[in-house]
């Protein structure tokens, strides 16, 4: 989808009107790109180097809900706090999607007292359910339109 511009050429639909796409490099590999320059692996499960898609999906929502409650979790524990998401979950066959992503977000909260903890526990729920708009995209659905372009 790209939004028309008046007097200019088309712009991606997208944050800042970054362009994101992919090309196919070889058998089930594809590079994705976004026009700052940025670029990642895409391939089936047998290519090490590179993400599957649904990888993707999932690093997606771990660093979603990560920028989300990062200024909440960095005023409080400061600019250079460890934190790691990992997520989970494991495809249905028959079904051929993900119905159900885990995620586990470790950060060391010993530092706090248990109000301050709890304090701050909350802020990062309500960042992410409120501002990580790829978990929130996942858990409402989203219309997906395909469009081939190509000769006849």
């Amino acid at each position: 989808m790209t939004t028309e511009v008046e007097g200019q050429t088309s712009v991606p639909a997208n944050a800042a009107g970054t362009r994101l796409w992919v090309e196919r490099t070889g058998a089930r590999r594809y590079v994705g790109h976004n026009s700052r320059g940025a670029t990642v692996e895409i391939g089936d499960i047998s290519y090490d180097e590179a993400f599957t898609p649904g990888e993707l999906l999932k690093v997606a929502l771990a660093g979603c809900s990560g920028l989300s409650a990062d200024n909440a979790v960095a005023r409080r524990l400061g600019d250079d706090v460890a934190v790691t998401i990992d997520v989970e979950g494991l495809a249905d066959d028959d079904e051929d999607r993900y119905p159900q992503l885990t995620e586990r977000f470790t950060v060391d909260l010993s530092g706090l007292d248990p109000d301050q903890r709890e304090r701050l526990l909350t802020v990062m729920h309500r960042a992410i359910d409120q501002h990580c708009t790829v978990g929130r995209t996942l858990k409402a659905g989203a219309e997906i339109e395909l469009t081939v372009v190509g000769e006849r």
